[in-house]
């Protein structure tokens, strides 16, 4: 009898207790649970010759955008692929294989349609769809994050013990897709299921700090904190939300806290994704006129420390943040400078998916954020407004991205730019009426054009929106310890 996995896949070469791991191994994935590294190891150990196996552990080591992690999985997956007839194995499990391969060469959207085309045949492999939606996450392809998971749902039964983790994947996609109620009801619904998906909790908060429903943001966190506060792979990202709630109802203090405690520690471990939301979290504050010398060394430090090669351009731009605003230029211009002979090396090589990212977006942004430090907010500007519509080419997320937006606002601002200023804040405001940040620029922007009466409204207009983001205050104060 073969062996199958809990979705009713075949697993090729693996033994019912690599397929007991490996079925535990999805589960942790799928909630974001530290557990999975070792439920991998066991899988395996018992059952190195699966494809599903081996897939699993060269997905882990790339989707975390850590280079030391991919470069230990691609020599595993290397010596297990040496001589393998992989035109034997069934096709689910080509694909997975042909799959983990492009991530590991660097090829993220090469990996992403396979792992499409892995769905199309077999919708209830949810390791295939874990991957697909990280792999569309990291590209920024909000369609497809949006797509993948809802063109493969309706094989999956309202009895399905993981149906709701579909459907918190699901509400990621919709709210980077722009559909913020949908999205919103089926993160909801994917809660009800399994209050501890911090996946569903990421794609809930994202929906309200999106629409600038602050006070109900912090609500839902405060009400959910046991559940996501501690001991999973979001932890800091999602503190790292709670600390945007807290900036935009103006409580600076507490984000900073936030910050101490959770998002940048002394114990920190230094991961990218870690260090990528310090440092955005540090830069609104320095655009805000808040500068945090201490906590920028410390950061530029934990940076340094990586000494990254060319991998994932959204971490470069985060890492240039950092450089800048401790105060060492120098710094971003070496690496801006390493990218740059990079691409200029042999275009046919590896890491496609890089490569575009950085010669389209990831150069321009180094460049704006470097030029931003030196006070030139004309080059922000020109550096900026050219792919201030393609950021999403380069990964993340709306509200990770948004850290740029701002900095190009804040740069036509301080520019005299007038009318790019104007359009800018009237993008912002159709999305995101009650923000405060939003009509505090427009007030900065009439007092630039000499229109005191329109200042005093939008500075009215703030106060306003600030008095009704107090209530939410205290909700934002109390820290729980993140290492419990």
């Amino acid at each position: 009898m073969a062996t199958t996995d809990r979705y009713g896949n075949t697993l090729h070469a693996c033994t019912p207790e690599g397929a007991a791991h490996l079925d535990r191994a999805v589960e942790a994935l799928l909630f974001f649970r530290p557990e999975v590294t070792g439920a991998v190891e066991d899988a395996l150990a018992a059952s190195p010759g699966s494809p599903d196996v081996q897939a699993f552990a060269a997905y882990l080591g790339t989707l975390g955008t850590e280079h030391t992690g991919a470069a230990t999985a691609r020599e595993r997956f290397a010596r297990y692929a040496d001589g393998l007839d992989a035109a034997a194995l069934p096709a689910r499990e080509r694909l997975h294989l042909a799959a983990a391969a492009a991530c590991l060469d660097g090829d993220l959207h090469g990996a992403a349609g396979l792992l499409e085309e892995l769905s199309l045949a077999h919708p209830r492999d949810a390791l295939a769809l874990f991957a697909g939606h990280q792999l569309d996450f990291l590209t920024g392809d909000a369609v497809r994050l949006r797509d993948r998971i809802g063109g493969a749902l309706s094989a999956w039964g309202r009895a399905d013990g993981h149906r709701g983790a579909l459907l918190g994947m699901y509400a990621f996609g919709l709210e980077e897709s722009g559909h913020y109620r949908r999205a919103e009801e089926a993160g909801l619904a994917a809660l009800e299921r399994h209050p501890a998906d911090v996946w569903a909790v990421h794609a809930v908060t994202h929906t309200y700090e999106m629409q600038g429903r602050i006070a109900e943001g912090v609500a839902f966190l405060d009400a959910r904190a046991g559940h996501w506060g501690s001991g999973n792979y979001l932890t800091v990202h999602n503190w790292w939300h709670y600390a945007l709630y807290a900036l935009e109802a103006g409580a600076e203090e507490t984000a900073l806290r936030v910050y101490d405690a959770a998002v940048h520690r002394p114990e920190s471990a230094g991961l990218a994704m870690e260090l990528l939301d310090a440092a955005a979290l540090l830069w609104r504050l320095r655009l805000a006129g808040r500068e945090e010398p201490e906590r920028w060394a410390r950061l530029a430090d934990a940076w340094e420390a990586r000494a990254d090669p060319p991998f994932y351009a959204f971490n470069d731009a985060h890492a240039v943040m950092a450089y800048v605003g401790a105060g060492r230029p120098g710094a971003a211009e070496a690496l801006i400078a390493d990218r740059r002979r990079w691409l200029a090396g042999d275009a046919a090589g590896p890491a496609p998916s890089n490569r575009a990212m950085t010669a389209e977006i990831g150069l321009p942004v180094c460049e704006a954020l470097l030029a931003q430090g030196r006070g030139d907010h004309a080059a922000v500007v020109r550096l900026l407004w050219p792919v201030r519509r393609r950021l999403h080419a380069f990964g993340g997320s709306h509200a990770q991205r948004d850290a740029v937006q701002r900095t190009l606002l804040e740069s036509a601002l301080a520019a005299g730019d007038h009318d790019r200023a104007r359009l800018l804040l009237s993008e912002r405001d159709g999305l995101r009426p009650d923000s405060p940040y939003n009509w505090l620029g427009r007030a900065r922007l009439a007092d630039a054009i000499g229109d005191a009466a329109l200042a005093a409204v939008a500075r009215g207009r703030a106060e306003g929106a600030l008095k009704g983001l107090r209530p939410a205050a205290p909700g934002l104060v109390p820290v729980p310890d993140p290492t419990r």
